[in-house]
C-alpha cells in the first residue's frame, strides 16, 4: 500500500504569560523595583515564558529586564510620547522562536493614532501594544496584544476593548490571536463582559484551562489587601481556536525579598 502524502498540521504550543511588574516608584520601600528586578527576570526563565505582556514598564525598567533577558526580544514604546517617556505595555518573545511580521502601539482613545491622547472618560493615556508573530517552528501565524486598562473611565475601559477587537479582526482576521493586559476590573465589570460576550469571541483562559493551579485573584498590593478581599484584574482571553492546557497564579512570595510585583503574573499554557 502506498505511503499516505498528507502531513499532519502541525501544533504550536507556548507559555503565555501576563505579568504586571509595578513602575518604579521609590516610595515602595523595600518592594522598591531595584529590589525585585532580578526576581522577576528569574521567574519569567524560570517559567520559560515564550512570550510575556508586561504593564507598568518604566523606560529603566525595560533596559533593566533586556540586560536579564537576553535571549528575548520586545516591541513597545512609552505612552507619553510613543518613545521612552511614561509606562510601556511591552511584549517580550523569545527572538529565536519567532519572527515579527508587524507590529506597533496604538492609543486607546477616539484617535488611537494620536500619540498621548486620553480616551473618552479616561484619566490617563492608555495603550496596546501588537504584534504578528511567525513561529519559526510550525509557520503558523497569529497574534500577541498586551494593555493596561484605566484605573477610572468605565466608558474608556469598555470603548478600549471594542477598539483592541476591531484591530484583532483588521490584523489578523480569524488567525490565532492572544490579549493580555491589566484590565484594572473583575470580570463583574462592563469591559470585561464587552470582551468575552462580544459576536467576535475571547475567552478568558483560566475558565477553560484543563488543569489550574495556585490562586484565583492577581493584585494583592505587595499582600497588603486581606486575602478575602483580593482580585483577579488581570487576565489572558483568547481566540476560540486556542486550547488552553494549563494555567497558573503563583502566590506571592513569602518571604522578604522574594515578592515578585503588587501583583500576581498569570501563566498559561497554550495550544493551537
Amino acid at each position: 500500500m502506498a505511503a499516505s502524502c498528507t502531513q499532519q498540521p502541525q501544533t504550536t504550543q507556548l507559555n503565555w504569560g501576563t505579568f504586571n511588574i509595578r513602575y518604579d516608584n521609590p516610595e515602595d520601600s523595600l518592594n522598591n523595583w531595584q529590589y525585585r528586578k532580578d526576581t522577576v527576570a528569574a521567574f519569567i526563565k524560570a517559567q520559560n515564558l515564550d512570550i510575556v505582556g508586561m504593564q507598568e514598564v518604566l523606560y529603566n525598567q525595560l533596559e533593566d529586564l533586556k540586560a536579564r533577558l537576553p535571549e528575548y526580544a520586545e516591541v513597545g514604546v512609552g505612552r507619553e510620547d510613543g518613545k521612552t517617556k511614561g509606562e510601556y505595555s511591552p511584549l517580550f518573545y523569545k527572538k529565536d522562536r519567532f519572527e515579527v511580521l508587524d507590529s506597533n502601539t496604538f492609543w486607546l482613545s477616539q484617535y488611537p493614532d494620536s500619540v498621548g491622547f486620553i480616551g473618552w472618560d479616561g484619566a490617563c493615556c492608555r495603550i496596546a501594544t501588537w504584534a504578528k508573530l511567525k513561529d519559526k517552528k510550525s509557520g503558523k501565524i497569529f497574534m500577541a496584544v498586551n494593555t493596561h486598562f484605566d484605573h477610572v473611565g468605565v466608558e474608556a475601559r469598555r470603548k478600549g476593548a471594542l477598539l483592541i477587537i476591531d484591530k484583532i479582526k483588521e490584523i489578523v482576521g480569524d488567525q490565532p490571536a492572544v490579549l493580555t493586559g491589566d484590565f484594572n476590573v473583575s470580570e463583574e465589570s462592563e469591559a470585561y463582559q464587552t470582551i468575552t460576550s462580544n459576536e467576535f469571541v475571547l475567552k478568558d483562559a483560566m475558565k477553560i484551562a484543563k488543569e489550574t493551579d495556585g490562586v484565583k485573584y492577581t493584585f494583592h498590593d505587595f499582600g497588603r489587601v486581606p486575602q478575602a478581599e483580593r482580585e483577579k484584574i488581570d487576565f489572558i482571553f483568547v481566540t476560540p481556536q486556542i486550547n488552553v492546557l494549563k494555567n497558573y497564579i503563583p502566590e506571592e512570595g513569602k518571604e522578604a525579598g522574594k515578592i515578585l510585583s503588587d501583583h500576581n503574573p498569570q501563566v498559561t499554557t497554550l495550544e493551537f
